[in-house]
């Protein structure tokens, strides 16, 4: 592992890392969504694309919550409140708890699908920092 990219990584590194996991997310998903619903049927595919927004939206709160915390770290005592973003950030918490819970309960589809689309924000989180770290 390269520790002098991981020092030299800058708040504007960290924005196309989230923004590029976002990106990698959205096609995955619609590539598996395809399969699933191939093989599946629809429930199992909406299923996955719900898990898929849910865990997407997680990793956009993630970037907005970490963006306002840097910008606060960095203006010192002119920064702006926070409460915004973080009324946000567990408004988008509690919604996601409701859509999984009637998600699961409308749509009679494969859980595994609904876990997988979970599961994909952060494994594209992950590919995406370490191509951005292992250049």
């Amino acid at each position: 592992m390269n520790t002098n990219a991981l020092s030299t990584f800058t708040d504007a590194d960290f924005r196309r890392t989230m923004l590029g996991a976002l990106r990698l997310e959205a096609i995955l998903a619609l590539v598996a969504a395809s399969l699933v619903l191939w093989r599946f049927g629809w429930p199992s595919a909406a299923l996955l694309v719900l898990g898929a927004i849910i865990s997407g939206s997680g990793l956009w709160e993630w970037l907005r919550l970490m963006t306002a915390v840097m910008d606060r770290m960095d203006a010192g005592n002119a920064a702006r409140p926070m409460g915004g973003v973080l009324v946000g950030f567990f408004l988008r918490l509690g919604l996601s708890v409701v859509v999984l819970y009637v998600s699961l309960k409308a749509l009679h589809g494969s859980v595994f699908a609904l876990a997988a689309g979970l599961g994909l924000g952060v494994f594209c989180l992950t590919v995406e920092a370490l191509r951005r770290l292992n250049p």
